[in-house]
This record gives structure tokens, sequence and C-alpha cells, in this order.
């Protein structure tokens, strides 16, 4: 770091980028990005899959930008790539590692960096479609047993009613959401399902129709009085004053890789809140660097509903320690621990990365 009168900047001088072994979900290769300043402090941050283009592009441009750019503040640094294509999942990445560097040479909890005032959060678990309604239910039936209190069941035309009658038949008191996936229409069978969702006292219904679609989901939040949710049409900062423009929904799924990382991320929750929309922050996080980062991001006090975390059964040995997890169905916020609160476990990355490379400043 250099002092320029009363203001610190930060340069940084190496840029680790870490390819990890191909997921088996299919969304390409989580990276992990490890940014260091000139006195060695350090921070981490995840692109949850990157394709062969954005590993490629995070490379060639994306930190050499950084690289060549100096910062005083964590929501500067995202000015060295203004000028790059848009790739928020890259941006966020490299965002989020600024932050961490910035508040562990500060000895701060990224928590409180961000504005955070919880120091523990109710976790949320989601479930994709099971074989079958029997299923589903033993399934949710792990979860509610490990201690989650909210459950997200994945839904479409067809599977909708009868799974969420058979869930809430076993678990009255367990607070549930549905993510339609943007697979229902105006139709006036799918518009019938989703008024027939309406009345199951559900904590949400999240993107029912297509991303693009706000005006449909400004037409079904003024009928019905479950909070619409929306994920997928909220790719930018500006979507979300979009969607506030468009009366489209109640609530928000506020993901950091999706947003461009926490600068935009920590925005969007403060825009949704003063628009009175309900938050939660939803994780497509890989590893622990990436779920890290999404409960300090939920520490905010606008963020109310339950943070996204990883079910039982989806545990293996994190890059982080100690791992990111929720105990009894509740997240604890890191606090005595500067930056994410959690250290990258190297013996844990030896067996995981596929390639590494590292870069630095060119003068």
């Amino acid at each position: 770091m250099a002092q320029t009168g009363s203001a610190t900047t930060t340069r940084i001088v190496e840029l680790e980028l870490l390819r990890l072994r191909t997921s088996s979900n299919g969304r390409g290769a989580p990276v992990l990005v490890r940014v260091s300043d000139t006195d060695g402090f350090s921070g981490w941050g995840e692109v949850p899959g990157a394709s062969p283009g954005q590993w490629e592009s995070l490379q060639t441009r994306f930190a050499p930008a950084l690289l060549d750019h100096v910062w005083a503040r964590p929501t500067e640094a995202g000015e060295a790539w203004v000028d790059l294509p848009w790739d928020p999942s890259v941006a966020s990445a490299l965002d989020t590692a600024c932050w961490d560097l910035w508040s562990r040479r500060r000895h701060t909890p990224l928590a409180h960096a961000l504005g955070g005032e919880r120091t523990a959060l109710t976790a949320g678990v989601s479930l994709s479609r099971q074989r079958t309604v029997e299923s589903a239910v033993r399934e949710v039936n792990r979860q509610v047993g490990s201690g989650f209190r909210r459950v997200r069941l994945e839904i479409s035309p067809g599977w909708d009613l009868d799974v969420v009658h058979a869930v809430q038949a076993s678990f009255p008191f367990l607070v549930l959401q549905v993510d339609a996936g943007g697979r229902y229409t105006e139709s006036p069978e799918h518009v019938e399902a989703l008024h027939a969702l309406d009345g199951l006292s559900l904590l949400a219904i999240e993107d029912p129709f297509s991303p693009d679609d706000l005006e449909a989901h400004a037409r079904l939040t003024s009928e019905l009085r479950t909070p619409v949710a929306l994920y997928r049409s909220l790719t930018c900062l500006e979507d979300v004053d979009e969607v506030v423009r468009a009366e489209a929904g109640d609530a928000v799924n506020v993901d950091l890789a999706r947003l461009g990382g926490l600068t935009p991320a920590r925005r969007a929750v403060d825009r949704a809140v003063d628009s009175g929309r309900q938050v939660w922050c939803g994780s497509s996080a890989a590893t622990g660097v990436g779920r890290a980062a999404t409960v300090a991001l939920a520490s905010l006090s606008g963020a109310t509903l339950p943070v996204e975390m990883p079910g039982a059964g989806r545990h293996g040995r994190d890059v982080v320690s100690p791992p990111v997890r929720a105990h009894d169905g509740v997240v604890p916020v890191p606090l005595t621990e500067s930056g994410l609160g959690h250290g990258v476990d190297r013996r844990a990355l030896e067996g995981r990365t596929a390639e590494s490379v590292v870069l630095a400043p060119h003068s």
C-alpha cells in the first residue's frame, strides 16, 4: 500500500488464479482468485463455474486490468474492468477478493466492512426436483432433521400443487417457498395453478415467468397475496432499478456472483429494501470462499429472509477452514477474524486444482 495525501491506495502486485477440477453440476470449473498487495495481505474470491472462455478472459483481460489499476476503497476496484464486456461472475471474483484484502488489511471482519449488523443468520436450503412426490418428502425430512428452517422447492407446471401439499402435510410448520425457474406462462391453466399456490401460505413464489418479462411478473404481483420473488431477472445493479420501476415482485434474491460482486450486491440490497421489497441472499457458490462472502453480505440488516446454504448430504471437504455451514439451521457470522473470517486450506486445494497461474504487473 502507498499513501496519497490522507487516502491510502492499494496496488495489486500478485494475482493468483486456480482452476479447480470441473464440478459435477455442469456449470464449468470453479475458479479461485487470490489478490495480494505490497505488504503481503491477500484476499480471495470465487467464480462458481468458469467456461474455458471465462478462464481465458480472466487471465488475459480482467486480471491484467486490475493489476494496472490503483484504488483506495474496494468500491473503486470495479473501475478497472468497466470498459470490458460485462461478465458478472468474473467481476464478482475480483471484486470480492479486493473487499477481502481491504478488510484484512484493516483487521476488520468483512461483514462489518460491508455494514452488516447481524451475528447469526437463519439458513435455508434449495431442493431440485425429485423423481417422485414421496422422494421429495423424504429429502425434505432429511433437511429438516439437519435443522433447516426454510426449504425452497423447485416446481414446474404439473409438478407443483401435489408436491407442495405433500410436504406441508408432513411438515405443517416448515417455512416453504417455491422456485418456478421461469417455467410458467400467462396461459389460463398456468395462472390458475399459480393462484392455487397463493392459498398455501408460502414464503414466496420465485421466478414464475421468463426473466425478461417484468410486465407479467408485475401483473401477478398485483394479483397474489404471496410475495413474488425475482432472481434470474437480476444480472446487474441496473436490473434492480428496472424491477422497481416495473413494480415487479415483492422480494428479490441477491446473488453476488450474478450481480458482479459485493459492491453492486450491497447496493442492490439497499435499493430493494428502500423500495419495500424483502431480500434474501442466494448463493451459486461452489466453495466456502463464495459462501463466506454470501454470509457477510447476508449480515446486512435489510437481508431479512434466510440465507442460502448447502443442504445435508452435500458436505465434501471444503477449501476453507472452518467450513462454511449451517448448524441446527443457523449460520454464524464470523466476527473474531478479519476479512472473510475463513482461511483458505492450501492442502485441501492441492488435490482439487487442475491448473494455476500467477500474474504480476508488467512494470
